[in-house]
Order: C-alpha cells, then sequence, then structure tokens
C-alpha cells in the first residue's frame, strides 16, 4: 500500500524550500514515504517528518519542517535550540528536524543547514561545481 501524500504542492514554505534545496547542483527531488525530499544521488533533505517517540514524549507529526543531516561541529549546540528536533527513524543517522513554524524562519539559516547536509552526500564534481558558483 502506498503512502499518504503528506503535503501541499501550494505550500509557500515547501516553495521557498524547494528553491533552496534544488538549486545545488544536480539537486532532484523525489516524493518518498508521502513526503518531497531533495537528492543529489542520496537524500540530503526532506520536507516534514515526525518526531522521535521516547519515554517522556510521544511521537508528533512536524509537517511544516525540513529534515537534513546536522554537520556533527554543530549537532549538540542545535540541540539546545527548541526548533530543532530528533526526527523519527533518521535520528540514529545523523539527521536533525528544524521545525519551520517556531518563531520567524531565517531562511539564510535553512540555506546554510541544507549546504552542509548536501555537502555530507553530494559527489565531489558536484561540491567542485557549487564552490565554483554560477556561471554567466
Amino acid at each position: 500500500m502506498p503512502h499518504p501524500i503528506m503535503f501541499s504542492d501550494d505550500d509557500p514554505v515547501l516553495a521557498r524550500v524547494r528553491e533552496i534545496a534544488l538549486a545545488f547542483p544536480e539537486a532532484t527531488e523525489k516524493i518518498a514515504h508521502g513526503r518531497p525530499t531533495f537528492r543529489c544521488g542520496k537524500m540530503f533533505a526532506t520536507y516534514g517528518g515526525g518526531t522521535k517517540k521516547t519515554e517522556t514524549r510521544p511521537h508528533e507529526q512536524r509537517n511544516t519542517s525540513v529534515l537534513f543531516i546536522v554537520d556533527p561541529a554543530e549537532r549538540t549546540a542545535l540541540e539546545q535550540d527548541e526548533r530543532f528536533y530528533l526526527p523519527a527513524y533518521m535520528a540514529s543517522a545523523g539527521w536533525l528536524g528544524l521545525d519551520l513554524t517556531i518563531g520567524t524562519v531565517d531562511w539564510d539559516e535553512v540555506t546554510e543547514l541544507l549546504d552542509a547536509s548536501y555537502r555530507q552526500i553530494a559527489p565531489k564534481r558536484a561540491i567542485a561545481a557549487l564552490d565554483a558558483g554560477p556561471r554567466d
């Protein structure tokens, strides 16, 4: 049985996340488990997710969020911020979620987080193209 679609294509927050994610060289979008995922071969971001269930907190959907592979050097600091959460199924693989409904969204921060996530999975040629910048 296929997963139900868990997003709306006319969501303006998704549109902004999509714009950022698809600007990376060779980035593509694929629907997986009912959600938009962004890939460069491997997945580097997902729009929407849920929290990891713990002994003190039940699972909770966070549909207006972005999941990404966190830079290990930044993990501890980000986990102290209430906007970030451990995503179900993916936290153990180094992923975090950023809830985009808490406070004002800093799109520069979102871009930086997706850039760091992309760099962890992208092939060297794609990273070289990113570092070379846009061609005129």
